[in-house]
């Protein structure tokens, strides 16, 4: 049906209900009203002015035989009422930019489990607690062994009767129950047993785990602690299904904090799982970023960006014009002098706040950002 809307609502909000308002009289000089309808339901419609189930006036549909069923008309000071806003579809280029939060974790390849290759008891801990830092070649436990008492004494008395055999032999034994080269040359030298054998830090890095104390009998299986280096980390996060064809290896990616507001971290996609999560259908990311002040702490939440490549020469919308009903995706056109078109779309890939038309649209064409819900009720 040809439909025109010619509304006033500065002047309908301060008559009293069932009044009409003069831009309505003025434009039933000049039209035909054919009924009215409420401005949030079309559905809705009356033989006479009156309001809506929501409250408000309803607005009057009038006979007009110069436009199609898609296009409405719309009196200039109505349209500023409404607060219309337009945007112009502009041929460019969009990133597919996938928008996403994630944790920060260790980076597991700098990660150091510490066990010992013999039992024995933890006669002092170095450490005190999770989260001390250590350096590389720093003293973290002292342990007495029986069978590491056996092998110095092996070690000595081969030694002394300058056996070759016997030296490389028990050498060897010591090298395999994990005492470093430089002890075993000081040992050699002084010759003098130790009751408590001192282990170092084999890295530096934060204590992550530190499951002992002080006393405690331990064994090989045993984990004694774990030493994590925070000079880089992992950032772990979930993207969409449909956006899992987007993400390679090598991508791009940006994070921000909200305790740091302002600044971002740059990195990369450095591994993407296999499978999803069949509850979430999401896909997990592995990215990796460097942190040489260790502002990144694990478990910290972000919110994480990967780029995901750039599409080239298409048209492009904001988001917010882009009107999808389930059944179908249009736009609305702004014309010009108050008319407005609703037009069939079929959209693309989504970017942040733009999305691209594939079909339906051109490039210069204004489309309707604002306000676009009550026109399209009249127009569709």
């Amino acid at each position: 049906m040809n439909k025109r809307i010619s509304m006033y609502l500065l002047g309908s909000i301060l008559l009293p209900s069932g009044a009409i308002p003069p831009a309505w009289v003025a434009a039933e000089e000049e039209k035909e009203i054919l009924y009215w309808v409420a401005p949030m339901d079309p559905n809705y419609r009356r033989d006479k002015p009156g309001k809506s189930p929501m409250g408000m006036d309803l607005i009057p549909v009038y006979a007009d035989g110069e436009e199609d069923g898609s296009t409405v008309t719309i009196k200039p000071e109505v349209v500023q009422n409404l607060g219309v806003r337009t945007a112009v579809a502009e041929r460019t280029r969009l990133w597919r930019g996938i928008d996403t939060v994630g944790y920060v974790d260790y980076d597991e390849s700098k990660l150091t489990h510490v066990h010992l290759r013999t039992k024995g008891w933890v006669e002092k801990l170095y450490v005190e607690s999770e989260g001390d830092q250590v350096k590389q070649g720093d003293p973290i436990l002292e342990i007495y062994s029986p069978e590491l008492v056996n092998a110095q004494e092996e070690y000595v008395q081969a030694v002394r009767l300058a056996n070759k055999s016997m030296l490389r032999a028990s050498r060897d034994r010591l090298v395999a129950l994990g005492i470093p080269p430089d002890q075993i040359r000081q040992l050699a030298k002084t010759r003098t047993i130790k009751q408590r054998v001192t282990i170092y830090a084999s890295q530096d890095g934060v204590v992550a785990t530190l499951p002992i104390r002080e006393g405690m009998y331990v064994k090989p299986e045993t984990r004694i602690m774990s030493l994590a280096d925070l000079s880089s980390v992992w950032v772990l996060a979930e993207v969409f299904e449909r956006q899992a064809n987007w993400v390679r290896t090598g991508n791009p990616a940006e994070i921000r904090l909200s305790y740091l507001p302002g600044r971002e971290w740059e990195g990369k996609v450095q591994y993407i799982y296999p499978s999803l999560d069949p509850k979430t259908r999401t896909l997990r990311v592995r990215m990796r970023f460097d942190n040489p002040n260790d502002a990144l702490k694990p478990n910290m939440y972000a919110n994480v960006k990967i780029y995901g490549g750039a599409k080239d020469d298409i048209i492009v919308i904001p988001l917010e014009a882009l009107i999808r009903t389930g059944r179908e995706e249009r736009v609305l056109i702004a014309l010009g002098e108050g008319r407005f078109e609703a037009r069939p779309v079929r959209s693309g890939i989504e970017s942040g706040e733009w999305v691209e038309i594939v079909s339906g649209l051109q490039a210069g064409e204004k489309v309707v950002t604002s306000g676009q819900f009550l026109i399209d009720s009249e127009a569709s």
